[in-house]
């Protein structure tokens, strides 16, 4: 019985902290980018994975950068992405 008295505080606890997952900001060197195209490839392949949620590409910078769940993906799944669209990237800030 006390378990059916618990239940509704519990449920309104959950309500409060819906997840422990966070919303994250990354800027990826894209160095291999060499033409006007090349951004909209780039932008395509870090769409297609799961969890990302916004993609802003610079040709300019050479940049990508992406906002993601970080419950439904990681950089290294996003640096793959691109790598597997044919532009290798890393991590802005990091040494090659």
């Amino acid at each position: 019985m006390k378990l059916v008295k618990s239940l509704p505080a519990f449920l309104m606890l959950a309500a409060a902290f819906p997840s422990l997952a966070a919303t994250r900001a990354v800027t990826l060197n894209v160095s291999g980018m060499t033409c006007s195209v090349c951004p909209i490839t780039v932008k395509k392949a870090l769409e297609a994975v799961s969890g990302v949620s916004k993609v802003d590409v610079s040709f300019a910078r050479k940049q990508a950068v992406v906002t993601y769940d970080d419950a439904k993906t990681n950089v290294a799944a996003l640096t793959k992405a691109t790598a597997n669209a044919g532009y290798p990237s890393t991590l802005a800030g990091k040494a090659k």
